[in-house]
């Protein structure tokens, strides 16, 4: 099952957004603060309203790439951020994305909203996408995985058998500082190409 280009605008358009947190997460913003280097290249696949795409910009990283299926996000975030470049703000589907060679992807409820079924082929894209030694940090959800969604959910035995083979694993860990609704419900992670 493969969640569309309209599945996508549909919620965009009637507001049905119960992932969005109207602001940068607090784990995915402590990540953030302590990224030192601001020329690294990054990619937020999925970016949703782009919280922590325009706290990226505004905290100096400008070489920052984004990625999303529907065309809403990406209008939100060029209206939020007008200095952001245009031709960094992709509308394609991520399995199609061309552009390579990241330092690092944020990732933000983006792998979550995958069908599971679509979860192998986000990790050979990953392999694809990253250079060697460049990471993956973000949150993955921690509750039982549904065929409902999305979110679908996941586990962290789950996350290990999926990435292990490709990357190591530096973190896998309880998220200490989620939003109270996501509390207990977030793995923070680091994983390594």
């Amino acid at each position: 099952m493969k969640l569309t280009k309209d599945f996508w605008e549909e919620k965009y358009r009637y507001g049905e957004l119960k992932w969005d947190i109207g602001h940068v997460s607090t784990p995915l913003k402590a990540y953030i603060d302590q990224l030192g280097n601001k020329e690294i290249k990054i990619l937020v696949p999925g970016a949703g309203n782009g919280y922590e795409v325009i706290y990226l910009h505004g905290s100096g990283f400008r070489n920052v790439y984004v990625v999303d299926l529907a065309e809403q996000p990406l209008a939100h975030i060029a209206k939020a951020c007008p200095e952001f470049p245009r031709d960094r703000l992709i509308q394609a589907d991520f399995f199609d994305l061309e552009e390579s060679n990241f330092d690092l992807v944020l990732e933000q409820t983006f792998f979550c909203a995958l069908h599971p079924e679509q979860r192998p082929e986000y990790v050979r894209k990953m392999t694809e996408l990253l250079k060697p030694g460049g990471k993956i940090a973000g949150l993955f959800f921690d509750f039982p995985l549904t065929d409902v969604g999305p979110p679908f959910g996941g586990n962290k035995k789950e996350y290990h058998a999926l990435f292990r083979p490709f990357f190591q694993i530096k973190i896998l860990e309880r998220a200490h500082n989620s939003i109270q609704p996501r509390k207990d419900k977030e793995l923070f992670f680091i994983f390594e190409k």
